[in-house]
């Protein structure tokens, strides 16, 4: 097969691309602009494109297929070429979907936990060498690429995405894969560029619950869910919800099983991890076993450094719904420490003056509560400013510390004194680039 890429460089793209190098496609790709770590794996693997650009001459008859980014436009001409040249056109998800068609697709849903759910019954079936392809939005510890493609494993484990499909293919990715198991993880509205009411967005899940063929695996504890689940379906139906654990001296046990992952939420999606390896023929025993070791999903509170005293943690929230978790994780796993946790304002809805409002009382649990955002990132966005009195008044907290430079930010948290104190850094983007091991020194 000959398939050529239009917009490589996607961290999900790159990934696409290696997984069918090594299924021994002959792949081929393009894009304006390719980044670290996309650039250098892609180089690695022989490829990067030679030249940033689009170049219609690389769209030739004899492709199998074209696969296209959401990074790509409507107007790009590679596109109109394989539109003219009548050459197969998929989106992401539809590829996966066309790659995976005849296997027993798992897909993980929901607003939150779809990485970490799936990254625990990738550890789970690996460790017990039980075969699957799969794709995930995180790089995992044991896991070489985010995705796998191959012809003989009978199960695909998928991370389904409610974003859309590609330029020219506005249905959320998860409606595609038609899942024979899947999971929804909760409902908290997200994605205002795309959705503007909570009733557009919650649709979505509505949708991809009736594309469910054997088993639809749900949190009970989530109101919108349960609320959907009661409407008509025409799959078996089962709940989880926060499993019974003790916490000591700083560890989660469950089951009698010591875990190196704490919260609500992580618990939550343990269980629902479990119930998929359940459904796959996985016994009790065996995944207590195996879940024992898994340390989590990159930035999904991940540790970046601790001492006796203090630690450091990483994670992606960034809406209400994580925040309050995360904090809440946070303080009840180290009850006799202080947190300072910070976030990032930097998604679409985030930096959105309507959706703003959706913050207040967010960020109540942490002992010093900060909020980030940077003026540039707003205007790269083509969004309307916001101000530092608008972000205050939205979180409704009076302590709330508002910041605007990443220097000034770094530079007030390497003045606070960390004894028996915990810092958490929230963010789906970088704090414009703070060096999270400058304040790890």
């Amino acid at each position: 097969m000959k398939i050529h890429l239009i917009a490589i460089g996607g961290s999900a793209m790159h990934n696409m691309a290696l997984a069918l190098l090594h299924k021994g496609f002959n792949v081929t790709g393009s894009d304006d602009a390719v980044f670290s770590p996309s650039k250098e794996r892609l180089e690695k693997h022989g490829l990067l494109p030679n030249q940033m650009g689009w170049f219609p001459d690389k769209i030739t008859s004899d492709l199998d297929a074209i696969i296209l980014g959401m990074h790509a436009r409507e107007n790009n001409p590679e596109l109109a070429k394989a539109k003219e040249l009548n050459i197969p056109i998929f989106s992401y998800p539809e590829y996966i979907y066309e790659q995976s068609k005849n296997k027993k697709r798992v897909v993980i849903g929901g607003s939150h936990g779809k990485t970490s759910i799936t990254a625990m019954i990738l550890h789970v079936l690996q460790n017990l060498n039980i075969d699957c392809n799969y794709m995930v939005g995180a790089q995992l510890e044991g896991f070489d690429n985010m995705v796998k493609l191959t012809n003989n494993a009978p199960i695909i484990i998928l991370e389904g995405d409610e974003y859309l499909s590609s330029p020219i293919d506005r249905r959320p990715k998860f409606h595609l894969y038609k899942p024979n198991i899947a999971v929804l993880s909760g409902i908290a509205w997200d994605h205002i560029n795309v959705f503007p009411t909570f009733e557009m967005y919650v649709d979505q899940f509505r949708i991809f619950k009736n594309t469910v063929s054997d088993t639809l695996i749900y949190c009970s504890e989530d109101e919108e869910l349960c609320k959907l689940t009661k409407e008509e379906t025409n799959c078996k139906i089962i709940p989880y919800s926060t499993p019974k654990h003790e916490i000591i001296n700083g560890i989660t046990t469950l089951k009698n099983t010591k875990l190196l992952i704490f919260g609500n939420h992580n618990l939550q999606n343990l269980n629902a991890a479990k119930l998929v390896c359940n459904e796959l023929g996985v016994s009790d025993n065996d995944f207590f076993k195996q879940i024992a070791t898994f340390k989590g999903a990159s930035k999904r509170l991940e540790l970046a450094k601790q001492t006796e005293t203090s630690a450091l943690y990483t994670d992606f929230a960034h809406s209400p719904s994580k925040l309050k978790a995360t904090c809440s994780a946070m303080k009840k796993q180290f009850i006799n420490r202080k947190l300072v946790a910070c976030m990032e304002l930097h998604t679409f809805s985030s930096l959105n003056d309507e959706f703003l409002a959706q913050y207040q009382g967010s960020m109540d649990t942490p002992d010093t509560a900060i909020v980030y955002f940077s003026p540039q990132a707003i205007a790269h966005k083509k969004l309307e400013p916001i101000t530092k009195q608008q972000v205050h008044s939205a979180f409704n907290r009076e302590d709330l510390l508002v910041f605007t430079d990443a220097k000034k930010l770094e530079d007030y948290l390497t003045t606070l004194n960390w004894n028996n104190q915990n810092l958490l850094m929230m963010s789906s983007g970088t704090f414009d680039g703070l060096n999270i091991k400058n304040l790890i020194k």
